[in-house]
């Protein structure tokens, strides 16, 4: 059977924000599991590069568009998987607009091609959604505690109206839809700059910069590996149900033992301390008993083993940023 064939017969996704940070890895995961793969990004913070290994196999297709416009797909398809959005703070504080209009009409845009395919809808939301959280660890029935008018609403106000649209579709369509919320989530693939807490250290301590913390350092986070996330991604598509599932690390660690952990990697640095940003949430933590109970899923790679990786793959970044073109 020839590849032109063979692609028929194989199941067809399509992945919004597929050439970013978590969108390529689940682009590779998809074609490794044997789907056909049609990735649609317009690049504001994905990153051609994270993708061009894959541009070669005859199940991958790139289509570099902006999901807040209306789009089709020809042929059939399975899965629609919306992970189409800025996700670090100073990508969607610097893009305002753009976040609201990814997590509202694109989100809408992405329903409309699952309910006219009759296909999946999985709908990439975030931790965020329960904001500043006055009940810890965050089960999915907390409603959170988010201010809609302050410097963080672009993004957590878009994402909690995009979890609405999404069910919204599935009570008054039948769309068999899907909701994850995804905690600290981290990877060889994440931008040096991108304002993240893991990629900032990493970064500093390979360019000999003091480590730079927010606040006093003992609010925390609960970081889980891109591959990690990518399992749970799959499970929830193929045996989860309409209800949002918290996807993340249940190993709370504050932001001091987080550089604890980078300096048992590359030594000891000076810390600075700096005031801590308006809204930024004290308290991390998922409390993932349903994606336990229903999908059989946790986190598997220790931050340890995870931090390895994520330097390394930063320092590949940083060298061939630097070399002679």
């Amino acid at each position: 059977m020839t590849p032109s064939q063979l692609s028929l017969v194989l199941p067809r996704v399509v992945i919004t924000g597929g050439a970013g940070f978590v969108g390529a890895s689940l682009c590779e995961r998809f074609l490794a599991d044997g789907w056909q793969v049609l990735a649609i990004d317009n690049l504001c913070t994905g990153r051609h590069s994270n993708i061009a290994h894959l541009l070669d196999n005859p199940n991958f297709e790139l289509r570099i568009a902006d999901v807040t416009e209306p789009f089709s797909v020809a042929g059939p398809v399975a899965a629609v998987l919306h992970f189409a959005s800025p996700a670090s703070p100073l990508d969607y504080m610097a893009m305002p607009i753009q976040t609201l209009k990814t997590c509202a009409h694109g989100t809408f845009n992405g329903l409309e091609v699952a309910r006219e395919k009759n296909a999946k809808f999985l709908m990439a939301s975030t931790s965020e959604i329960y904001g500043d959280p006055l009940e810890h660890p965050q089960r999915e029935d907390y409603w959170g505690n988010v201010s809609s008018t302050g410097p963080r609403s672009v993004y957590d106000e878009a994402k909690r109206y995009s979890e609405a649209a999404t069910m919204a579709y599935q009570r008054t369509y039948g769309v068999d839809t899907r909701i994850i919320r995804i905690f600290n989530t981290y990877g060889p693939r994440m931008k040096p700059r991108d304002g993240r807490v893991i990629t900032a250290f990493l970064v500093q301590s390979l360019l000999g910069e003091p480590f730079t913390v927010f606040g006093d350092g003992r609010q925390t986070r609960s970081f889980c590996y891109v591959d990690d996330l990518v399992d749970g991604v799959v499970k929830v598509l193929h045996s989860g149900d309409h209800l949002p599932y918290n996807l993340g690390n249940p190993v709370e660690v504050t932001i001091l033992e987080l550089i604890d952990q980078v300096q048992q990697l590359v030594g000891p640095q000076q810390v600075t301390f700096l005031p801590l940003p308006q809204d930024d949430p004290t308290r991390r933590q998922p409390d993932i008993s349903r994606a336990r109970s229903h999908l059989g899923w946790e986190p598997k790679i220790s931050l340890q083993k995870g931090l390895v990786r994520t330097l390394a793959g930063l320092r590949a970044t940083l060298a061939a940023a630097a070399s002679p073109r």
